[in-house]
């Protein structure tokens, strides 16, 4: 895991296409923004997993149907 410290405005570049800019930081809460290609899909985890459980269980049905 790479740890990096950003002050607010400041970007993280992955790749040469995919940017993380720190918005703000109050308290114990940080906002930043991804900007990215519009064919990679960006996802808070919570979200990616239900996403990841939804295709997986299609799967499952696919196969169990044939």
């Amino acid at each position: 895991m790479l740890v990096l410290s950003r002050a607010v405005g400041e970007l993280i570049s992955i790749g040469d296409d995919i940017s993380v800019r720190v918005l703000s930081v109050s308290g114990g809460t940080v906002r930043f923004g991804v900007e990215a290609p519009r064919h990679v899909d960006v996802h808070r985890s919570e979200i990616y997993d239900k996403i990841q459980k939804r295709k997986a269980q299609a799967t499952r049905k696919a196969c169990s149907v044939e």
